[in-house]
C-alpha cells in the first residue's frame, strides 16, 4: 500500500489517495455560520493540493452547540447556499468532500450562541444543565437534520465528531455520565446516543453518501479499554464507512513495555470500515509508516496548513516533510491561509507563526 494508492469505501466515490484534510478550526465563517470566501479559498486550496479527502472544520449541527465565534454552520438552511457553494469548489478541484458535523455540549459559548449550555450531566462550572430525554433525541435529530443538508448541498459524506470532550464525547464519560434513562452509566448506554447518530444518518442519507466517525482513544473521562471498545463496536457495525482516530500522537506508547498506541486500533477486526489516523504526523515517511502499522488513510494537520498541496509534493518527493515551526505570516498567507485564520493560530498554537519577513 502507498500514500497514493486510491481508496474505496463501502460507499460513495473513491478517494484519489490516501491522504485527509483534518478537520481544522479556523474562525473564518460569519457570525452567522455562514461561509466566507477566506473559508472557501482555505478548503478548496487543499482540495487543488491534491488531498484525497477535503473536510470542513467542526460544522455546529444545532444554534446550542456553537463553541466559538467565526464557526462554520449547518443548523438552519440559510447556510445552505455558502456550503453548496463549498462543495461544488472542492469537486471541481478533484477531491472528496465532506462536513464534520458537531455540537460542542458543554464546551459551547453561551456569549456567542446566546442560550445556555447543555450537556449529558449537570456542569455548573460549565453552566451546563443535563439534556431531558427529549433532549437527547433532539440532539440525534440534529445531527441527521445536518447530513441531509450536507447532502442536499451536495457533499460526498459527513464526518459525525465524537471526540475531544465535545457533546457525543462527554456522553462516553463514565467519570459523570450516570444518566439512567438508557443514555448513561454502562458504557453500551453512554455510547447509545453516538450509534443513534450513526444509524439515523445511514437510514436517512443516499446509498452513494459517506459517513465517518471521528473518535477520541482516551481522555476526557475515556479510558483507553473503552475506547478501544467503542472503537470496535464502531468497526463492527457496518454503520460507518471509516472511523478516523484523533490519536494526537500517532507514534506515542500506552505503557513501559513501548506497546504503540496507534496497534491497539489497527489491530480490531473491521470488516470493510476502513481506519484513519491522525496526530503529528509531518512527514511523507510518517504517513507511509502509519499504513505500514495497518492505517488505511492518515489526516493531516498542522502540514496542511503549512503545505496546501502537501499530497502533491509527497507523490513527487518521498522524504518531503512539513517545514519547521515556525512559518511566516507571509508563507501562511501563500498557502490562502487568511489574516483571520494566522490570527487564530498565533494566538492558540504557540511557536506556529513566526516574524514578518524583514521584522
Amino acid at each position: 500500500m502507498t500514500l497514493h494508492e486510491s481508496l474505496d469505501l463501502t460507499h460513495g466515490p473513491t478517494w484519489a489517495n490516501r491522504l485527509a484534510l483534518a478537520p481544522l478550526t479556523n474562525t473564518q465563517s460569519h457570525a452567522d455560520g455562514t461561509l466566507s470566501d477566506d473559508e472557501y479559498d482555505w478548503l478548496v486550496a487543499r482540495a487543488e493540493g491534491g488531498f484525497g479527502l477535503t473536510m470542513t472544520c467542526a460544522t455546529y449541527v444545532a444554534r446550542e452547540g456553537q463553541a466559538w465565534a467565526g464557526q462554520l454552520g449547518i443548523s438552519d438552511d440559510r447556510h445552505l447556499p455558502g456550503l453548496t457553494r463549498l462543495a461544488d469548489g472542492i469537486r471541481a478541484a478533484g477531491s472528496v468532500s465532506s462536513v464534520q458535523l458537531h455540537h460542542a455540549g458543554r464546551r459551547s459559548d453561551p456569549s456567542v450562541t446566546g442560550v445556555p449550555n447543555v450537556a449529558p450531566f449537570d456542569d455548573p462550572d460549565n453552566d451546563a444543565r443535563a439534556l431531558t430525554t427529549a433532549e437527547v433525541q433532539q440532539v440525534v435529530e440534529d445531527f441527521v437534520l445536518g447530513a441531509q443538508r450536507a447532502e442536499r448541498a451536495g457533499f460526498d459524506g459527513v464526518e459525525i465528531h465524537g471526540a475531544h470532550g465535545y457533546l457525543l464525547c462527554q456522553f462516553l464519560d463514565g467519570r459523570h455520565n450516570h444518566r439512567t434513562d438508557g443514555y448513561g452509566g454502562s458504557l453500551e448506554d453512554r455510547a447509545r446516543i453516538t450509534f443513534e447518530v450513526l444509524r439515523g444518518i445511514r437510514e436517512s442519507t443516499g446509498a452513494d453518501f459517506q459517513v465517518g466517525i471521528r473518535l477520541t482513544p482516551q481522555g476526557n473521562g475515556i479510558v483507553l479499554d473503552e475506547g478501544v471498545t467503542v472503537a470496535g463496536w464502531v468497526l463492527e457495525s457496518g454503520l460507518a464507512d471509516y472511523v478516523d482516530m484523533s490519536l494526537w500522537d500517532a507514534f506515542m506508547t500506552v505503557d513501559e513495555e513501548g506497546d504503540l498506541l496507534i496497534d491497539a486500533f489497527t489491530s480490531l477486526p473491521r470488516g470493510l470500515t476502513r481506519l484513519g489516523v491522525a496526530g503529528k504526523i509531518r512527514s511523507a515517511q510518517q504517513a507511509r509508516w502509519c499504513l505500514s502499522k495497518g492505517a488505511d488513510f492518515v489526516d493531516l494537520g498542522r502540514a496542511a496548513i503549512v503545505h496546501h498541496d502537501f499530497p502533491r509534493q509527497a507523490e513527487s518527493d518521498h522524504a518531503f516533510a512539513m517545514a519547521p515551526l515556525p512559518v511566516s505570516r507571509e508563507h501562511l498567507h501563500a498557502e490562502r491561509v487568511s489574516e483571520t485564520f494566522v490570527e487564530y493560530l498565533d494566538a492558540g498554537w504557540p511557536d506556529f507563526v513566526g516574524a514578518s519577513a524583514g521584522a
